[in-house]
């Protein structure tokens, strides 16, 4: 299989809205993600992606911001890989470019959340050599 990894434009992020929209089970419309991802792309956002002879069939969203308590950080947002892609070890290469790339951007750490049910995820994590830090809370207003 020939993949690879590479940034997508931020004036290139429409690409990126069915891959979002699975991953949240199309609780959120593909308008309102275009939406969103129109306003992300002004902000400190940048998307990397997995190719597989250039078709798009993993994401994740990378947020830069200096924290206090860990230094320059980059934060994942939206990290998923099209199931049928899962299980091979692409998701460990596709973090060890995103580590490499997170180092070249002069970041100390890399962050992420992940929902509590996502159970797989957490074991790929915790092998990845992430640990619990906290809760993340929510309040829609």
């Amino acid at each position: 299989m020939n993949y690879y990894f590479k940034l997508i434009p931020n004036d290139n992020l429409d690409q990126i809205i069915p891959l979002v929209y699975e991953l949240n089970d199309a609780k959120v419309s593909k308008a309102l993600l275009r939406s969103r991802f129109k306003d992300m792309q002004h902000q400190n956002y940048k998307c990397a992606g997995i190719f597989i002879d250039n078709e798009l069939v993993g994401i994740t969203g990378l947020w830069f911001s200096t924290r206090h308590y860990i230094g320059k950080s980059v934060e994942l947002d939206h990290v998923y890989i099209v199931p049928k892609h899962r299980g091979n070890g692409l998701g460990k290469r596709f973090m060890a470019w995103i580590y490499k790339y997170a180092k070249e951007c002069g970041c100390d750490s890399v962050e992420l959340n992940t929902y509590v049910q996502n159970y797989p995820s957490h074991k790929f994590y915790y092998n990845e050599g992430f640990q619990i830090l906290g809760y993340h809370f929510l309040k829609k207003l």
